[in-house]
């Protein structure tokens, strides 16, 4: 294993450069047009309509303007009329047997001539056992391991190698089956040009690749009429090799491969591929078993990834709902999200964590100076931000920051409210398929001279944010459902409140009232209470000393009150006590601690105001309305003003 130093992150950003230019190289390759077929075998092109041969490989290119017919190959003939791809019909041909693969759908029709290999015949007969000997192991590492182990013991290839494609297009080698005086592989990274974008497409359509000697020159393709386009082989078995990967192959010491690809839902995850140090041939119908297992793989890792990623969401919903259920109460914000058992920390790990919200900024565990981090999260820009490297993706930002390498935001509204995860800067060790720097290439777009493991120490990065963003995302979603929710309510809870003295309005009793009527309470009363004499206070002291007197009148009205007891302004200076399951006696000694509290000296500003109340009570008769119940409570109050008021009356 070569160890380097971490690199600086110019050399870094160079090979990322390198890389890309090699991938730009890699996608204008016409690897589907290339004109050329592998030599162990024979290709045609044929004219459906006149069953006319018009393009050969160059070792058939006496059949260019002729029918297959005049072959004199009965079952030849019947496989150009009826076979197709997916099972190959063994046919004579010019004095020898072959596999004749025929791929319906091309224009001109495609067949391919693969000789038979007869000690390998009946080898596929042992892919059934190998895939029902894996069909029961649920672990993903295993799985790989013990399906490379399965396909070296089937083919006899000197090495068997499972890749893993990361997001990034990088792949991995996370299972290496191999002779014991090879090199080991497992674990090492390389880079996604090795296969790059346009190779993983034709693994899409065709799922296995043979590469039967990397020192075969290959077969020309002649055609009938020179001036007709390339014969399209991007589902060919016999399809020639991009001297670029010959070349690499010939570096790893391969001297032949055949790779089997991994497919989920339509996206390459990963292959299976299979190395010999000398030429070796796999008979097709070996192939297609073995394309057979691959899928087989392919869907059972699925199914313990869906498995593993249910139950991680599943936990994390867990801790989201934790978080989020308080905000939809009158729990602060601030401390919902900061200071709770569980915090946003739980739903999305980082070193720290910045909320700004309602014009006020909170901060947990290690944060830069919020006004700095701040003023770098505005020049990223808006809305959501993932970044895993902020010292090589904008290192002008990352000055002012020291230490942060990671940063996630998230918004929590259109008024700039939004969270701000931070993530300091992590150094990691990755292995490589091979030296990744300049000096292991003759040049820029060649390919590795040396695959031995090279250790890069990466530095100007967090840990990636992988699965938690997406965790993060929901969070987010549900933040902010609950803060409209929250809202909402509020704006209704005001809708029902007294503005002047934080008490329920008349709509609210109004509301309620008649809901408390029919229900099941066995008793109900109604305190109906009016401030004697109020007037005089606005004429002689004016409506703002006027308004202080009611508002200290409305706290001291729900200091008094039971806990079960509504307490309501009407409006003016008149209030109702509503008393839930009370008697009349219950109800008099509600009022009459009322009437005691408000007749206690009001202070406003240097002035002193002294006032009395009269209460009428009402209790609830069967059949009473909420109207007619006011309106008694209304006339009993009279009654009290009546005796002198500073009293209750029933």
């Amino acid at each position: 294993m070569t160890d380097i130093p971490a690199l600086p992150h110019e050399d870094e950003r160079a090979r990322v450069a390198a890389e890309a230019l090699r991938l730009q190289e890699c996608a204008a390759e016409p690897l589907r047009t290339i004109g050329r077929i592998q030599s162990h075998g024979t290709l045609f092109g044929i004219d459906e309509q006149t069953g006319t041969v018009v393009v050969a490989s160059e070792d058939a290119e006496h059949w260019l303007g002729r029918s297959l017919d005049q072959s004199g190959s009965e079952t030849l003939t019947w496989a150009v009329s009826h076979a197709v791809a997916v099972d190959p019909v063994r046919v004579e041909f010019e004095g020898a047997s072959y596999d004749a693969i025929v791929h319906r759908g091309t224009d001109p029709l495609v067949v391919e001539l693969e000789p038979v290999i007869p000690e390998l015949e009946y080898v596929r007969t042992g892919v059934v056992s190998a895939i029902q000997r894996l069909a029961t192991v649920t672990d993903a590492e295993q799985l790989r391991t013990r399906a490379a182990a399965e396909i070296k013991a089937i083919t006899g290839f000197d090495r068997v190698m499972c890749y893993d494609f990361h997001e990034d297009g990088h792949g991995q080698i996370v299972a290496d089956e191999r002779e014991p005086d090879m090199e080991p592989y497992f674990g090492l990274h390389f880079p996604a040009s090795d296969i790059p974008a346009q190779a993983r497409a034709l693994y899409l359509r065709k799922r296995s690749r043979v590469i039967a000697h990397t020192d075969d020159p290959g077969r020309a393709l002649k055609a009938l009429l020179p001036e007709d386009p390339p014969l399209d082989l991007a589902e060919a078995e016999l399809r020639g090799v991009s001297p670029h990967h010959l070349q690499f192959m010939r570096n790893m010491g391969q001297a032949s491969t055949v790779s089997f690809a991994i497919v989920v839902e339509d996206r390459m995850v990963g292959m299976f591929t299979c190395a010999h140090r000398t030429p070796r041939r796999l008979p097709v119908l070996l192939r297609r078993a073995l394309e057979v297992l691959a899928s087989q793989i392919g869907m059972q890792l699925a199914a313990v990834d869906q498995i593993s990623d249910l139950r991680r969401r599943l936990e994390a919903r867990e801790r989201r709902v934790a978080i989020v259920a308080p905000l939809y109460g009158r729990t602060d914000v601030a401390s919902a999200l900061l200071s709770g058992t569980r915090t946003v920390l739980d739903v999305v790990p980082a070193d720290g964590v910045l909320l700004q919200y309602a014009d006020a900024v909170h901060t947990v565990g290690i944060v830069p100076p919020p006004a700095t981090l701040l003023e770098v999260v505005d020049e990223l820009g808006p809305g959501h931000l993932v970044c895993e490297a902020l010292p090589i993706e904008r290192p002008e930002l990352a000055v002012e920051v020291p230490g942060v390498a990671g940063v996630l935001v998230l918004p929590l509204g259109a008024d700039g409210d939004r969270l701000v995860f931070v993530r300091g800067e992590v150094a990691r060790d990755i292995d490589w398929l091979g030296d990744q720097t300049a000096g292991n290439r003759d040049h820029i777009l060649s390919p590795r001279r040396s695959f031995s493991a090279w250790r890069e120490s990466v530095t100007g990065r967090s840990l990636p944010w992988g699965e938690h963003a997406q965790d993060a995302f929901a969070l987010g979603e549900e933040i902010r459902a609950a803060l409209v929710a929250r809202n909402q309510a509020e704006l209704a809870e005001l809708a029902l409140r007294d503005a002047l003295t934080g008490l329920h309005n008349r709509r609210f009793l109004d509301d309620r009232l008649d809901a408390l009527i029919a229900g099941a309470h066995t008793s109900l009363a109604v305190i109906f209470l009016d401030l004697d004499d109020f007037k005089s206070v606005n004429d002689t002291r004016g409506h703002d000393v006027g308004d202080a007197v009611l508002a200290a009148v409305g706290k001291r009205l729900a200091g008094v009150a039971r806990a079960s007891d509504m307490v309501v302004r009407l409006g003016g200076d008149e209030f109702v006590i509503v008393c839930v399951g009370a008697t009349e006696a219950d109800a008099h000694h509600v009022a009459t601690r009322a009437i005691a509290a408000v007749s206690d000296p009001i202070a406003v500003d240097e002035a002193v105001i002294t006032i009395t109340m009269s209460a009428g009570i009402v209790v609830a008769r069967d059949a009473t309305s909420a109207a007619d119940l006011l309106a008694a409570a209304d006339a009993a109050m009279y009654r009290s003003k009546h005796a002198g008021g500073g009293r209750a009356s029933a």
